[in-house]
């Protein structure tokens, strides 16, 4: 058989199912160049291939693992103390990219590691507070662990705990402020700042443009709502829950549209002001005013604003949510009569198994996509149907437990390539469709574990099927050692080395 084809046999033995772990960690040698890092990353993986990928000394192979979303993460915890800055980093961002749209949280020992390393450890080719920013931005830090930072013994934790100083509970506060730690007494009192509207304004004494974020949340002295008036930057206004009582009535008569619906969504608009937006000129701001109906909560309000206006084909990724909506008030979401509210509640986990049902055969096609996405008991026809017809859907649809990989014959003959791959994929089709014109349909045909060990030698001599035949559980595990030691004896010969050559070579399994 061809050199060339050392590389596809590599890659799909590398995410074969059925391959066992003595496969699995001949593939972790540096000869098999891009095949183990693959396979570390890429799949689910037995606990002694786990074992040696944690132990192995090529980061490269730790690194790789270190993003792995099939692998219970629990068993990752040795990376977060890992020599290499690198792997601890790759553990810190949170996954391949681009990054799954749900957001696995880390367990606490990790974050614990990760967020109180010191600095000048390691390789020293990231530094600690990178590594953390890292983090920062994964979003793999779960509510539950903010919440606990204030009160942990760390006080590198407690001073991070400082950072989200509006989240914190008063009591949090107050103690922060009276810290046993000096320098976490004085982050405490850097992070007071923002809700003391004197000490904002006196730190802005340029009400700068570029501190808008500020504008949206910190309490603000009167002189600095006018400055947000006078330069005509007033949405922040619109939903900093700090925005005084005048100042939100003139938001609602602002002479923009837009303005007018953003404060129409504020829970805490006066009863007269809200029964004025339901007459508004505009039909948006009227929409905006009806989808909020009292009494109303933040709560409620975030759980709105993190679904309208987003669209079908929103990838927004699924994090733990902050504070939540009583399960009642998303039932009423479900049964009302607005779309936007239905989308919110197809957008809740927590829905009722009966409501879901509901949903799943609603009439708006965004209702029907949220809850394919969002929630564990979409039925499987559906998950397939928004696979079909939407596919900006498709990565994060393939990762769920429900989605359907039988009775997709009907899909053979799409004329989308990639639903013809999944339905080649279908190990019920009789005859997998191996000529197909499309080189990703060909691997997904080749990799169908109905077709027979002997079916699959011509299978792996053709370039445009061999991934795929590597990758088929039904090769036997005697197969897959013989093609590993075929690419370790052809790399030994070749001449000044190879992928597969040099001092480093596939190991012989005993």
């Amino acid at each position: 058989m061809s050199d060339s084809l050392h590389e596809p046999w590599l890659r799909g033995i590398a995410l074969n199912p059925a391959a066992p772990s003595d496969v699995l960690i001949r593939l972790m040698d540096r000869a098999a160049g891009e095949a183990g890092p693959l396979m570390c990353q890429g799949r689910n993986l037995p606990d002694a291939v786990i074992d040696a990928a944690l132990r192995h000394p090529d980061r490269k192979i730790r690194r790789a693992l270190a993003r792995n979303r099939h692998v219970d993460p629990a068993r990752l915890a040795p990376l977060a103390t890992d020599p290499s800055t690198l792997v601890r980093g790759w553990l810190a961002s949170g996954g391949p990219h681009p990054r799954p749209r749900w957001v696995r949280p880390l367990p606490d020992d990790i974050l614990v590691a990760l967020l109180t390393a010191q600095g000048g450890d390691g390789d020293g080719m990231l530094a600690a507070n990178e590594i953390i920013a890292e983090l920062d931005s994964s979003q793999q830090i779960p509510l539950s662990f903010y919440r606990s930072m204030a009160d942990h013994e760390h006080p590198a934790l407690r001073l991070r705990a400082t950072l989200r100083w509006q989240s914190l509970a008063p009591a949090q506060r107050e103690a922060l402020l009276d810290d046993p730690d000096p320098a976490v007494r004085e982050a405490a009192q850097d992070g007071n700042w923002v809700l003391d509207p004197e000490r904002v304004e006196a730190t802005l004494p340029s009400f700068a443009r570029g501190k808008l974020s500020v504008f949206g949340s910190c309490a603000l002295s009167p002189a600095l709502v006018e400055q947000c008036f006078a330069d005509g930057e007033v949405r922040p206004l619109t939903w900093n829950p700090h925005t005084p009582a005048d100042a939100l009535a003139r938001l609602a008569r602002h002479p923009e549209a837009q303005v007018r619906a953003l404060v129409a969504a504020r829970p805490d608009l006066a009863p007269d002001l809200v029964a004025e937006l339901r007459e508004d000129p505009d039909e948006a701001v009227r929409r905006r005013a009806r989808l909020h109906p009292g009494p109303r909560t933040w709560a409620e309000y975030w759980a709105i604003e993190k679904v309208i206006g987003h669209g079908p084909d929103c990838t927004c990724p699924i994090v733990e949510p902050g504070s939540e909506p009583t399960s009642d008030w998303y039932a009423a979401c479900a049964l009302s009569e607005e779309a936007e509210l239905r989308r919110v509640a197809a957008s809740s986990p927590l829905l009722p198994a009966e409501l879901a049902c509901t949903l799943a055969q609603d009439d708006d096609e965004e209702v029907r996509i949220r809850l394919a996405c969002h929630h564990p008991l979409a039925p499987p026809h559906l998950l397939l149907d928004v696979f079909v017809t939407r596919p900006a859907h498709r990565p994060h649809l393939l990762t769920l437990p429900a989605f359907p990989r039988t009775g997709l014959s009907h899909l053979v003959g799409h004329p989308d390539p990639e639903v013809r791959a999944l339905a080649a994929a279908d190990p019920a089709l009789p005859e997998p469709p191996v000529d197909d014109l499309d080189p990703s349909v060909c691997r997904a045909a080749a990799a169908n574990p109905s077709l027979t060990p002997e079916a699959l030698e011509a299978l792996l001599a053709d370039p445009r099927t061999a991934e795929g035949a590597a990758a088929n559980p039904s090769l036997p595990v005697a197969r897959m050692h013989a093609l590993l030691d075929h690419c370790r004896q052809a790399g030994a010969g070749a001449p000044g080395g190879s992928a597969c050559s040099d001092q480093m070579v596939l190991p012989c399994c005993p």
